[in-house]
């Protein structure tokens, strides 16, 4: 049960981080890097999504508390979140929730790339956030240790694919190219929408059943 838990946490989250699809946006954004640069800016990225997942997944429950939200209620908008991101990953698309034209025109003028936006919103973005926030308040509800720390074990291993595609991105990119990375992104698009439907419905269902209508 603890390992398949783990294997769709670290699918899960690995899908909605998405760094082989990232890799493209990465060689465009630091086009002109000497590889020491391109070093730092890796660097950056990888600490900065793992340390926001982290935060968040250790006080989403006092995030939820202090704003009153339940965990039915927050599966069911993530999972719409999540779907809306899943949907523009089908059509090959990089979700406008994590990186946009505004974000593009203003590279030019930041040093600290590594951080925004590659790191918050690319990789560490509003779906990836939800995500262990929900996977986290799963695990707490369950009462399950393991569980919860194989949620923060698939983040830790996500980042550390990450680091890697990115540091290989070059050779990363010449093999796969832009179109086997909108191929990868459309699977992975995929995978979601299934994870957001089911966050849907279970957390409906566990609405309903609090309500004491199921």
């Amino acid at each position: 049960m603890v390992l398949e838990f783990a294997i769709g946490a670290f699918v899960t989250i690995f899908a909605i981080v998405n760094p082989v699809a990232n890799v493209p946006i990465f060689e465009a954004v630091t086009e002109g890097f000497d590889e020491k640069a391109r070093k730092r800016v890796v660097d950056k990225i990888c600490i900065i999504t793992l340390v926001t997942l982290f935060v968040f997944g250790i006080f989403g429950k006092w995030i939820f508390s202090i704003y009153g939200i339940t965990i039915p209620a927050f599966k069911v908008a993530g999972g719409i979140l999540l779907f809306s991101v899943a949907y523009d990953m089908l059509h090959g698309k990089t979700s406008q929730t994590k990186f946009n034209r505004a974000d593009q025109q203003s590279i030019e003028d930041m040093d600290e790339v590594g951080i925004v936006p590659l790191g918050i919103p690319l990789f560490a973005g509003p779906g990836s956030i939800t995500i262990v926030m929900i996977l986290v308040s799963e695990s707490v509800g369950n009462g399950d240790l393991m569980q919860l720390m194989a949620v923060f074990g698939a983040i830790v291993m996500t980042v550390l694919i990450s680091y890697l595609l990115l540091r290989y991105s070059h050779r990363v990119f010449l093999f796969m190219g832009r179109s086997g990375a909108m191929a990868f992104t459309r699977i992975m698009g995929i995978l979601l929408s299934a994870v957001a439907v089911g966050f849907v419905f279970t957390g409906t269902l566990q609405f309903l059943q609090e309500a004491g209508l199921a």
